[in-house]
């Protein structure tokens, strides 16, 4: 425990937070790593915390994958932890697995992950590997879908391209082009914000738009 402590306060001088961490098994094709530990965004506070870094400032493509790769390796060396980032590649890292076996992420109805802190505004900036099998904490909360009555995440979205079917890319993308749109591309994705958990994240409207920006240039 001592050690998963010292690498969250660490964390949190790079506005990251422990998102999850489990022992991998032999299922789990991670050899000589003993806890995988995931890292996101900690909110409130990462936007401005991002923006201040040089990474942001320079200029140049990629910013927050560049900074959240130097942000990792400045965490990871002092455990001589192995890094593994959720871009670049290949390989690519199941960190979509990685975040259901940490038992603090589930399939929302949407199929999106929900995360207990995050809600469906969660994002994984990075995990590391560490050699060491850690005693992890029992996971605080179950299933946070199966007591929120409403599920709003299933009705959220304008043209219903998020709903318990999955995910339709083109009809998210069609949405985008219209006025109908605009919520989604100035706030970020109406059926993320409609998450309980998400509204209480504390992630600002600014960086959603931005990040809709990419996905909607």
């Amino acid at each position: 425990m001592a050690i998963l402590a010292s690498l969250a306060a660490r964390a949190a001088h790079h506005a990251l937070e422990v998102f999850g961490a489990f022992n991998p098994g032999p299922d789990d094709d991670l050899p000589d790593i003993g806890t995988l530990v995931l890292l996101g965004p900690r909110e409130p506070g990462f936007w401005a915390h991002l923006k201040a870094q040089p990474e942001w400032l320079d200029g140049q493509p990629d910013p927050i994958d560049r900074w959240s790769a130097r942000a990792l390796r400045e965490l990871a060396e002092p455990l001589e932890a192995r890094i593994f980032l959720p871009f670049g590649g290949p390989p690519r890292h199941p960190f979509y697995r990685w975040a259901l076996r940490s038992g603090r992420a589930w399939a929302s109805p949407v199929q999106l992950l929900v995360h207990d802190r995050a809600g469906l505004m969660v994002s994984y900036r990075g995990a590391l590997g560490l050699r060491e099998k850690l005693e992890l904490p029992a996971p605080s909360c179950a299933h946070p879908c199966a007591a929120c009555p409403d599920k709003p995440c299933l009705t959220a979205c304008p043209v219903g391209a998020l709903n318990d079917h999955g995910y339709d890319l083109s009809e998210c993308h069609a949405l985008l082009d219209q006025p109908a749109g605009e919520g989604c591309m100035n706030l970020g994705c109406a059926t993320r914000r409609a998450c309980p958990l998400s509204a209480a994240y504390g992630r600002l409207p600014e960086q959603s738009a931005y990040h809709m920006r990419l996905f909607h240039p």
